[in-house]
């Protein structure tokens, strides 16, 4: 069974007083399924001595574990702040950024030599989703944003439409199922059923407390990677609550 995981994103928002936040999501916490905060790197060490039941992730690192990358942070600092997981190639990296899928790879290689699970995002456009190219692409970032040593434990993909990020804008029922469902097939296909079953498919794109129900019932569907509704426990919890069935 795989164990159902409800991230959190925090992006570029929260100061010290955020971090109270943690501390209402402890009793949700004792629940069955994971619970994981990423907040900005400024907030990871004061977050993970707080932390409780709920792990800390970084949300982004560089592929080297060291050197002259002014403004930078490696995997290595992530882990020694206390992170135990990491988001690799989220869609305004990629676009603001433009980090591509080798680098998202290399950043992967990086995480794990540092001893945390990267959540390796992918996601489609608009204009893509709108022109028939969803799989197509979702199926490129796979190959070209995993290594060949991804386990169980090591990696988890996130599925993140980019038009629905933010947006209010989310996929119907069916069309997340024809996306994790492919995914599943497509990591079974590169590295064999018995681990690319073990591995976690989080749905991410404007998840709140009123669809997190009904997009859980997805088949394929372990969890989600959440933006501005984990920003606030009182929004958070629900949707935890709800992947805890």
């Amino acid at each position: 069974m795989r164990r159902k995981l409800a991230a959190g994103n925090w992006k570029m928002n929260g100061t010290t007083a955020a971090l109270e936040e943690l501390d209402a999501l402890q009793e949700v916490a004792e629940g069955a399924a994971e619970v994981l905060i990423c907040p900005p790197s400024t907030l990871i060490a004061q977050a993970a001595v707080r932390s409780g039941k709920v792990a800390i992730g970084g949300q982004d690192c560089h592929s080297a574990a060291s050197g002259a990358h002014t403004g930078d942070i490696s995997a290595l600092m992530l882990r020694d702040a206390g992170a135990t997981h990491v988001i690799l190639g989220h869609s305004e990296r990629r676009a603001d950024h433009g980090e591509s899928d080798a680098l998202v790879a290399y950043k992967a290689l990086a995480a794990w030599d540092a001893g945390l699970t990267a959540i390796v995002c992918v996601g489609e456009t608009l204009e893509q989703r709108e022109s028939g190219k969803t799989l197509d692409v979702i199926g490129k970032q796979l190959a070209g944003s995993l290594p060949d040593d991804v386990t169980a434990s090591n990696t988890v993909i996130a599925y993140e439409p980019v038009w629905a990020i933010g947006t209010g804008k989310v996929p119907t029922t069916d069309q997340i199922a024809e996306v994790h469902t492919f995914m599943r097939a497509t990591l079974v296909q590169r590295f064999g059923n018995e681990t690319a079953t073990g591995i976690r498919l989080l749905y991410g794109g404007s998840v709140k407390a009123t669809n997190a129900t009904e997009i859980f019932a997805v088949v394929d569907v372990d969890g989600a990677l959440v933006g501005g509704a984990s920003l606030k426990a009182s929004d958070f919890a629900p949707i935890v609550t709800a992947l805890n069935g």
